[in-house]
């Protein structure tokens, strides 16, 4: 069943042979590439308030687009290379985030479902 990540995915897919990168997408290197760029996204972050994270610059905010892109692009690129459907994943993690933290004991919390 099409997903909306589907063209995408396709386009990526295109990107990455029309260049001859698929020798250099295994998921291992996907992976390694998808933790750097979270981590240039967490960069942007780094050293700000809780207020200031909330309000960026003009500038700061285009760069954290930036970077969500990578991290999406990446983390599409990577499903796809171990035929996992991102969207179908993230539902499934979504019905058992709603078991793990129900209502009436995670709300208002932070606390780890073992600790709720």
């Amino acid at each position: 069943m099409p997903t909306p990540l589907d063209p995408l995915r396709d386009q990526l897919r295109a990107f990455a042979s029309a260049r001859d990168w698929d020798q250099f997408h295994s998921p291992k290197n996907l992976a390694m590439a998808l933790s750097v760029e979270s981590s240039e996204l967490l960069e942007h972050f780094q050293w700000l308030t809780e207020a200031q994270s909330r309000d960026l610059r003009d500038d700061a905010k285009q760069a954290v687009r930036e970077e969500i892109a990578d991290v999406l692009l990446y983390l599409i690129r990577l499903a796809d290379q171990l035929g996992i459907d991102p969207i179908a994943a993230a539902h499934e993690k979504m019905i058992a985030n709603e078991k793990k933290y129900p209502v009436d004991k995670a709300r208002g919390t932070a606390k780890k479902y073992t600790e709720l």
